[in-house]
């Protein structure tokens, strides 16, 4: 009946924009994730009697279907919405988000990459707006920062520079469920956004706080990927990234160019299961690896 109820209070003018409906998730205790069908920007959400507390909200185009899918949950109204990142994907619906009511808060440095135009890693780099001034959060913080809400207590906290030099993760305490932001994915290759201070080494030391964090009845929210996972999935990815990372270095310390590394398949027993697509994969993240463990391309013809 409440969720007839939460259909029915859905404004006009949102349900008529954009027919893609986001899968509404049950994670364990009192959260919730949105999907989209090809796992982009997923969405924590925890519902209840003071309100909603998301975490990311989508690309601009799809949040609307982000509010329709917190309405299939509850007809509470948005009150915060942690970004923990900077990327299009988990802040695009800030502004109508804001624009609702809701508070928008990230760690101080999501706030001063919107200062500018954005950059992107894929693609080589790619430009993209700065986010408008009704997009940027109206609260920050610095490490950490706590929620008490809907008979849960929240943990936001910042982590070593990783995917971005912003990213925090969420951890719902009472709930046990932790959602780690684009730090995390289940369904490709990290992306380490060199451009928004992003780093490989940062990464791992975050994977490590993630799997110190996490016990054995955890559930694991990632930036993207299909459904929820676990400590053992935080697990599988941590070894496989710090496997290829040392291996690289290796490769360094014995001289190897970037184009010999590249040929020697670094990668080769995880390409299967972490390729992905085409617009990022292990060409994509040899060469960071390989630039942030000392290797430098050739001067000089050899």
């Amino acid at each position: 009946m409440a969720r007839l109820l939460a259909l029915l209070l859905v404004p006009a003018s949102l349900a008529a924009q954009g027919s893609q409906e986001l899968e509404v998730i049950p994670v364990q205790g009192n959260v919730y994730m949105l999907q989209t069908a090809a796992a982009g920007g997923n969405v924590g959400v925890l519902p209840g009697p003071d309100g909603v507390l998301l975490v990311d909200n989508q690309v601009p185009n799809l949040s609307e279907a982000v509010v329709r899918g917190v309405r299939r949950i509850t007809d509470e109204p948005l009150r915060f919405v942690i970004n923990t990142h900077v990327h299009i994907d988990h802040i695009g619906g800030n502004t109508l988000m804001a624009g609702m009511g809701a508070t928008i808060i990230a760690q101080e440095n999501v706030h001063r990459r919107m200062l500018r135009e954005l950059r992107i890693p894929r693609g080589g780099g790619r430009f993209m707006p700065q986010p408008a001034e009704s997009a940027r959060p109206i609260m920050t913080f610095g490490e950490t920062a706590t929620f008490r809400m809907n008979g849960e207590e929240v943990q936001v906290f910042h982590v070593p520079p990783a995917h971005t030099d912003g990213d925090s993760f969420v951890y719902f305490v009472d709930s046990d469920v932790l959602h780690a932001g684009d730090v995390f994915r289940t369904n490709m290759y990290p992306i380490v956004d060199v451009y928004n201070g992003g780093t490989v080494g940062g990464m791992i030391e975050a994977m490590e706080i993630a799997v110190d964090l996490a016990g054995p009845d955890t559930k694991v929210i990632p930036g993207h990927g299909f459904g929820y996972t676990d400590r053992d999935g935080l697990i599988e990815f941590l070894d496989m990234l710090t496997d290829v990372y040392d291996t690289i270095r290796e490769m360094v310390a014995e001289g190897l160019w970037l184009d010999e590394v590249l040929e020697a398949g670094p990668t080769a027993a995880y390409d299967a299961r972490w390729r992905g697509t085409e617009s990022w994969n292990e060409q994509d993240l040899i060469p960071i690896i390989y630039s942030e463990v000392g290797g430098a391309a050739p001067t000089v013809p050899r």
